[in-house]
């Protein structure tokens, strides 16, 4: 069973998507190629937020996830606005095991709010035979709601504790914390000139579509409630009532992009 089994749907309908302000940050962090040609590796791509926000920007991309209900929705959401001189590919693999075509380089390799399941030294290890010379690894994302940041994300976040328990659940498992910070890794990794840039966010949610939310995450799937969902859906909207009179909830999120490229031998 997938960390994230049960969950497409909502990923696709309320996972938040990529703003156009971090799709130009990775647009202008790629190298340009002459009459373009360039090409993408989105990793872990879900239901390919990433790749839709860049649909355009690079003419091959190649989509990778191991969830196969994660790639059906990709490809509904995606085929019908492919441009026509376009190519995409996705890709049933894990980051550890995809071996992309003979001589394909990309300029340009995205790794948003995957990068904690990963094994992460290696997959880096593993890029630099898979990325251009001059190619950059983008490893982002935004806060999820477990982090909190407003009252009213701690109240959620403490109904999910009381139904599934205080440690953050991942599937059927726990949530293991990477406690280093992303850049430290890359620094250690072939792309190790790393920048870091900050784009704000600000979003607003009802309940509805922070219930949708939820269930597009590995720590509060459906099936982990079994017979007990509708009572959770009751006790989080009854809990967000205390926060708002018109279901109105807003967000102040941002997204840390990590831009990694080939610089110094890793110490």
């Amino acid at each position: 069973m997938s960390l994230f089994t049960g969950t497409a749907t909502y990923y696709r309908q309320f996972r938040p998507g990529i703003p156009e302000d971090v799709a130009e940050v990775l647009d202008r962090a790629a190298p340009a190629r002459p009459g373009g040609g360039r090409r993408l590796l989105d990793v872990g791509t879900g239901t390919g937020l990433v790749a839709e926000a860049l649909l355009g920007r690079f003419d091959d991309i190649i989509a990778i996830d191991n969830d196969a209900d994660m790639l059906a929705a990709a490809e509904s959401a995606l085929r019908p606005k492919l441009p026509a001189a376009s190519h995409l590919s996705l890709v049933e693999s894990t980051a550890e095991d995809f071996t992309p075509p003979s001589a394909w380089q990309a300029e340009l390799v995205t790794i948003c709010r995957a990068f904690h399941w990963l094994d992460q030294a290696n997959v880096l290890n593993l890029l630099d035979r898979q990325v251009a010379p001059d190619g950059v690894v983008a490893i982002f994302g935004d806060n999820s709601f477990w982090a909190a940041g407003s009252d009213w994300k701690e109240a959620v976040r403490d109904v999910v504790k009381s139904f599934l328990g205080e440690e953050r659940r991942a599937g059927s498992g726990t949530f293991q914390h990477h406690n280093r910070p992303y850049s430290e890794i890359m620094e250690e990794s072939p792309f190790n000139e790393v920048e870091e840039v900050r784009v704000p966010v600000e979003r607003t949610w009802n309940a509805d579509s922070i219930l949708g939310y939820l269930y597009s995450t590995s720590f509060a799937a459906p099936h982990l409630f079994g017979d007990r969902l509708k009572e959770f859906e009751v006790a989080v909207k009854g809990r967000l009532a205390d926060f708002s009179d018109d279901d109105t909830f807003p967000e102040d999120n941002e997204f840390l992009i990590r831009l990694g490229r080939r610089g110094r031998d890793a110490g």
